[in-house]
Order: structure tokens, then sequence, then C-alpha cells
């Protein structure tokens, strides 16, 4: 049954009553009177001003009723509604929208843990994973390209603008080398040395260059020595030598070129941070970076290239997207599980959001409310209240005659008894 019906039906209960009560009262008043006769009549007298009393408040709720001097007291909700509007959203602010009140109600219901278990069952995980392929699409069409680029820009500058590269680049180092990581370094590059000087064709080089320098350096001689020989055993001996040398240092941790490497990087960190030149050239390179064409092409083609590389994806139907969605809403759901104090910290969290979120969205809603019941045309306004509560409130019609029938029965009682008592 609509709403509609449902008023009606209740309109004619309340009528027929009030018609009941009249039709006793006609009864009545053409019949010969007598204690029953005329108890009938007050009874019925009573109920009709009980009816007709309570249709009146009834009625001048939600419209005007023509009667002389208490006409401009009814049609009181369509009369009031500015007032009705500010009520309402008062009502729903005070009682619904308090910060404390919504913080209260996250951490009673501990959403934290209804996440999680939602996120537990594999459809549910796919429903999410789903739903956000679906709207990733909408998102990227109404996106303003323009705009993204010239945050990603904004962002990035911003970050380039508070770093200290030369600074960050000697702190960078100074951690490398703590402990004398440095050392290991140093180890790395004479083995890498050591492989070099070994080969065929470096001794080659080496041998080459001593003969070349016998030809240049004592032409005469040359043409008396064993060139050939000399430059041979010379490379080896060269070889042979910094072998020596790099075992000699590999195996002793205070030798002194270690020494002298570990004053060299030091003196090199300490002119990363304080040197002017330095730290000149690190600023020179963060004004290369804010304002050369080359990284700012590279930033306008990174937001086109990452939301090329999303539609492909999203349409190649086996979204690496969804699968990282899904991989990590049961990651989420497994760790929220098994740590208590996770989920408290995220319903805390919510709590505080709420808390902070509260004050700005009670008084946009509230403001929404007010303003929204305020554009209701008056009429329309009054038929949907009265088509929502109308029902309940046609019942008060339906107790103002019965009761108004009792109370006409106890005072026609009332009299009569004063009468006999008079006698």
């Amino acid at each position: 049954m609509t709403k509609e019906a449902e008023l009606q039906r209740s309109k004619r209960l309340a009528l027929s009553l009030l018609a009941a009560a009249a039709a006793v009262f006609v009864a009545t008043s053409l019949a010969p009177r007598g204690f029953w006769v005329d108890g009938l009549r007050a009874i019925s007298e009573a109920a009709m001003v009980g009816a007709l009393a309570d249709w009146f408040a009834v009625t001048a709720l939600f419209r005007r009723v023509p009667i002389p001097f208490v006409s401009r007291h009814t049609a009181i909700i369509p009369a009031n509604k500015p007032r009705i509007a500010d009520n309402l959203a008062g009502f729903v602010e005070e009682k619904f929208l308090k910060p404390e009140a919504l913080a209260a109600v996250i951490l009673n219901t501990d959403p934290a843990t209804g996440v999680a278990n939602w996120l537990k069952e594999p459809a549910n995980r796919g429903y999410l994973a789903g739903h956000l392929l679906q709207l990733l699409p909408e998102i990227l069409a109404t996106a303003d390209d323009a705009r993204i680029q010239q945050l990603l820009r904004d962002a990035l500058n911003a970050a380039i603008g508070k770093l200290d590269l030369s600074r960050s680049l000697g702190t960078l180092l100074a951690g490398l080398t703590r402990d004398g990581r440095h050392q290991e370094l140093l180890d790395d590059g004479m083995v890498a040395l050591m492989g070099v000087v070994n080969q065929p064709a470096t001794r080659e080089m080496i041998a080459g260059q001593i003969a070349a320098w016998l030809k240049r350096e004592h032409a005469a001689m040359e043409l008396v020595l064993p060139t050939e020989w000399i430059s041979e055993n010379g490379a080896v001996m060269i070889a042979k030598a910094l072998n020596n040398i790099m075992q000699d240092i590999a195996a002793d941790r205070d030798h002194k070129l270690r020494q002298k490497f570990d004053g060299v990087v030091q003196r090199f960190l300490a002119r990363l941070e304080t040197n002017p030149a330095f730290l000149a050239r690190g600023e020179e390179f963060k004004r290369y970076l804010r304002d050369g064409d080359t990284f700012n092409t590279y930033l306008k083609d990174l937001w086109g290239s990452v939301r090329d590389w999303i539609r492909a994806d999203i349409a190649s139907g086996q979204s690496r997207l969804g699968d990282g969605v899904t991989q990590a809403s049961a990651w989420l759901s497994e760790e929220l599980l098994r740590h208590p104090a996770m989920r408290a910290s995220l319903n805390q969290h919510m709590a505080g959001m709420a808390r902070t979120l509260a004050p700005a969205f009670s008084s946009f809603l509230t403001r929404h409310i007010s303003d929204t019941v305020k554009a209701w045309d008056d009429q329309d306004m009054s038929r949907q209240i009265e088509l929502n509560i109308g029902k309940d409130l046609q019942f008060i019609r339906v107790n103002g005659t019965l009761v108004g029938g009792m109370i006409g029965l106890a005072l026609y009682l009332c009299a009569q008894l004063m009468e006999w008592l008079a006698r």
C-alpha cells in the first residue's frame, strides 16, 4: 500500500467516527428524552467536539483553514518553513554531527576489523579491484592533463628547491664511508686494476709504450739494445710490481696508501659541505633541473606515458593494476587481522580524522539541509510531510473522538449525580 493510500484510509477512519458521532447526535436529538438517550447525546456531542477540534489541529499544520480570527494561525508548516529548515539543520548537527559523537561511533563500530574481514574474502577483493578499474578510465577521461603536469612540475620543483645537493651528497657519502666502508671500494678497485694489468692486451700496450719511449728518448741506444726483449720484460716487471703493491695494500689494513685514501675522502667530504664552489655547482645543477627544457619536457611526457600505460593495462584484460590492488587488499586484510594494535591505531586515526573534518562537514551539511528545505515549494513541502506522518496524525483525530466521547459520558454522569444529590 502506498503512502497516499494509507493516508486516505486513516482519514476515512477518523471521518467515519465523526460521522457516527453526528448520526448518534441527530438520532438522540429526535428521540424522546430519557436517561440513556440523554447520555448517548452527551457522548456524541463531546465526541464531535473532540473530533472537530483535533481535525482543526491536524489540518492547520498543513493548510490554511478559513475560520475567522484563527485562520492566521493555520498553515503552520508552510508559514514557518524557514524556521523549520534552520531548526531541522540544527537538530541534525547537534544530535548526529558533533565531532566527539562521530569519533565515538567509529571507535565503537571498529571499522578496521570490518574492512579486514570484508577484504578477507577473495570475491570482495576482486569486486574492489574491478570497480577501481572501471572508475580509472572515467577519472583519466575527465582529468585535466595540463593541470596534472603543472602539479607534477610544481611538486618536483619545490622538492628540488628544498634539496641541498652538495650537503646531501656529503651526508650520503659520509654514511657510505662510516666504519671504513670506503676501504671496501678501494679493495674492489685494486682487484679490478690487477685484473686489467694481468690481461695480455694490457701488457702488450705497456710493452709498446716502453718501446716507443726508447725510440723517442734513446734513439741511438735503441739500435744496439734488444728493444723488444726490454719492452716485453719491462711490461712483465711493471705488472708484477703493481700486483705486489696491490697485494701488500690488500693485506695491510694500516697501509700508508689506505691512510692517504682516508685523508683524501675526508677532505672531499668536508669540501662538499663547505666549499663555495661545490655549493655553487649544486645550485647550478638545481637551476638546470628546474629551468632546463630537457627536464621539463620529460615531466610533460611523464604523465602522458603513465596515463597511456594505465589505459593499456586496463584494456589488456589481465591488468597488473588489478592484480596489484587484489594482492595489496589481501596483504592489508592479513596484517590488520594479525595485529590488533594496527587495527586500534587505524581506528584512532579515523576517529581523529572525524574530529578534524566534522566541523567543516557539519557546517556544509547543515547549510545544505537548510538551503534545500527553504528552496522547496510551500505546498509540496507540506504534502511530503503529510504523506510521511499524516497517517499517524489522523489517529489524533480518532483518539480525540473517542476521548471526547468518554469525557462527555463522565460529565453527563457527574451532572446526573449532582441532580440526584440536589433532590
